[in-house]
This record gives structure tokens, sequence and C-alpha cells, in this order.
């Protein structure tokens, strides 16, 4: 079964950056490849989601103009670039690949999943 490994979190202040990397150790068919988070006590939320076939993006609005979802196949990685980061970004960071079909970060429609990446930004 496919593998994702995700890395690159860490603590920033308000208004820094942080770019982080998802590994894929193995080919995983999907349709969609996204980042999630968890914050302590909060449910898992969607951020950031590629279509896998074109490329194309999709974001979350807490998020729109702030984060950025890339991939490089050849290196077979998922990449999310956030910028202007807030403390309301804190949580833990999640790489995730499937085939959602109604909600695109739907968590219940992604079946491989990383283990996470702690990302904590101070005011």
């Amino acid at each position: 079964q496919g593998r994702l490994v995700e890395s690159g979190g860490g603590s920033v202040q308000a208004g820094g950056s942080l770019r982080l990397s998802c590994v894929a150790s193995e080919y995983i068919a999907s349709s969609h490849m996204a980042w999630f988070r968890q914050a302590p006590g909060k449910e898992r939320e969607g951020v950031a989601a590629l279509h896998t076939p074109d490329g194309s993006p999709w974001y979350a609005n807490s998020v729109q103009g702030r984060f950025t979802i890339a991939r490089d196949n050849a290196k077979n990685t998922l990449y999310l670039q956030m910028n202007s980061l807030k403390p309301e970004d804190t949580a833990v960071y999640y790489c995730a690949a499937g085939f959602p079909t109604q909600g695109i970060l739907d968590t219940n429609a992604y079946n491989y999943w990383g283990r996470g990446t702690q990302v904590t930004v101070s005011s």
C-alpha cells in the first residue's frame, strides 16, 4: 500500500513562511492529493487540494492567497508553500490522496494519509 511522509513543519512567528513536503514512497492512484490540518480540540479540515490529472488547485477560504499547493511529479512530491502565517494556522498538517466525488476536501473521500507534521505559529 502506498505511503505518504510529510516534512517541513516547525515553529515560526506570525507573518513567516514554511514549506511542507509530502513524499509518496510509491505510486498512489488518486484523482486528488490534498493537505489537511487539525488543531487541538478541533476537527480535521481541508486546506488545499490538487487535481492529480491536470494540477488544478483548490483552496479553503481561510488560506486563499497565502498558501500554494504544488507538485513535482519527478520527485513524487506534493508541496504546500505557506506564507503570511497566522497563529490560527497552528495545527498538525496531513497529506492525503484519494478520489473525492462530492466534496474536494471531504476527509472521508481520502484513503491514503501521512502521519502529519506540526506547524506552530506564534504571535
